[in-house]
C-alpha cells in the first residue's frame, strides 16, 4: 500500500491550537478534510490545508495515486523551537512571553 506523506516545520503557531484543527481531520477523505479546513475561521487550519495539498500533490505526482481515493491516514503536530522574548512586567521585573512553534506532518494513502 503506497502512501504518501508532506511536512512543515517551525510554524509560528502554538501546538495544542493546531491539534485542536488536526484532530478534526485526521482519517477523512481528502476532499472532506479540504472542506472542513477551507471553512475554519482560524491561523493553523491554513497551514494545515498547505501541508495536506502538498501530501496531495507528492501522492499523485510521485506515486501516481488517485487523488479522490486518499484518506489522511496520519496526521500529527509536535512541539518546535520555543522563541523566548523578555519584556519589563511589573515593578521592574523580567516576564517573559514564549513564541511557540509546530512541526506538522501529514500521511495521506489510497483506500
Amino acid at each position: 500500500m503506497k502512501e504518501a506523506k508532506a511536512s512543515a516545520k517551525d510554524l509560528r503557531t502554538s501546538p495544542i491550537r493546531t491539534r485542536l484543527v488536526i484532530d478534526t481531520i485526521r482519517g477523512k477523505d481528502v476532499a472532506e478534510a479540504l472542506n472542513i479546513l477551507t471553512n475554519m475561521n482560524k491561523k493553523s487550519a491554513r497551514l494545515i490545508k498547505k501541508v495536506l495539498d502538498s501530501a496531495i500533490a507528492n501522492a499523485t505526482n510521485n506515486f501516481g495515486l488517485d487523488a479522490s481515493k486518499l484518506y489522511v491516514k496520519e496526521a500529527t503536530v509536535d512541539a518546535g523551537p520555543v522563541l523566548k522574548r523578555h519584556f519589563i512586567d511589573s515593578r521592574s521585573h523580567i516576564g517573559r512571553k514564549d513564541h511557540r512553534t509546530s512541526h506538522i506532518n501529514i500521511t495521506v494513502a489510497e483506500k
